[in-house]
């Protein structure tokens, strides 16, 4: 009897820092004086994700290519749309990635792939050994990697889904996500899509034609579709194809970034947590006595890995 995937957990953590950021009271200061109500507000996370799911494989994977990503190469504009993070969330963000560290999690980072691309890269390098991937992050770019047995987890909403809920949510397949972007384009990260082609004209576009590629091969078939506008949407795909192309390339997760974690046996199990760095941390942080207690609680407890 084949044995069931074992389940690893791939946090993608830019996510929960930026959403404490924006929530967590500003009287949160560190040893130095700078903010910290972002590394409050994801130690917080972190323990009570370690509370409800007691994992025995996790990784962390965090935004280093905020502007030195590939995707920058193949189109300059790629997130130009954002305002740089200022220094004091860059100085919060490396200590969400030490308290990580501290507590013996697996971390990723790359100065040319995103978290996503390190969340996608893992998840298929550990789907070949064995295990299914929980994601734990709201964004719908990682639904693209929904294999059968996988699920994405939107924490904070406490939703979860697998490959087969994804069209409920956004109109399309899993491994159509890239390609509806292409299409639709993405405002946050600043990819304009083909013109005149909005999330529904897109939806009904890949539910004909399978896929992108096809769509743009059959293009002369659009105008008889039962859909508005269709000469003119046809118009502007011929128009928009190699940018179509290029949007894709933008949009679909690598599978290939260099993980530093080392294929072993360990498979992103826990490790060993640091107590002198964890201590250093807490003091630096200003953490009260209940974290510094949980997180301290949290670092002697490894779950047994099967």
């Amino acid at each position: 009897m084949e044995a069931a995937p074992r389940p690893l957990y791939l946090v993608d953590a830019s996510m929960y820092v930026f959403r404490a950021w924006h929530s967590m009271p500003n009287d949160f200061t560190d040893a130095d004086g700078w903010p910290a109500n972002a590394v409050h507000g994801f130690a917080r996370f972190l323990l009570e994700l370690l509370d409800r799911t007691r994992p025995q494989h996790i990784a962390i994977a965090f935004d280093e290519a905020l502007d030195s990503c590939f995707r920058n190469t193949l189109y300059p504009a790629y997130k130009a749309n954002r305002d740089a993070a200022p220094d004091e969330l860059k100085r919060q963000f490396a200590h969400c990635k030490a308290l990580c560290i501290a507590l013996g999690f697996a971390v990723l980072a790359h100065n040319d792939y995103e978290a996503d691309d390190l969340i996608g890269s893992a998840l298929v390098r550990q789907r070949a050994h064995g295990f299914r991937s929980i994601i734990v992050s709201a964004d719908k770019d990682l639904s693209q990697l929904l294999g059968d047995h996988d699920e994405q987890w939107d924490y904070a909403r406490d939703q979860r889904w697998g490959a087969s809920g994804v069209k409920a949510r956004h109109g399309v397949h899993a491994h159509q996500i890239a390609d509806y972007l292409a299409l639709t384009g993405d405002a946050v990260d600043n990819i304009p899509g083909v013109p005149s082609v909005g999330a529904k004209t897109a939806a009904v576009l890949l539910a004909h034609f399978g896929s992108l590629d096809e769509l743009l091969a059959r293009v002369d078939e659009v105008p008889y579709l039962r859909l508005r506008g269709a000469a003119g949407i046809a118009a502007k795909l011929r128009e928009h194809r190699e940018q179509a192309l290029l949007w894709r390339r933008l949009t679909t997760i690598a599978l290939d970034a260099p993980l530093d974690a080392p294929l072993d046996d360990r498979h992103f199990a826990r490790g060993t947590a640091d107590a002198q760095m964890l201590g250093t941390l807490c003091g630096a942080l200003r953490f009260g006595p209940m974290t510094r207690r949980r997180l301290h609680e949290a670092a002697e407890l490894v779950y047994a890995v099967s």
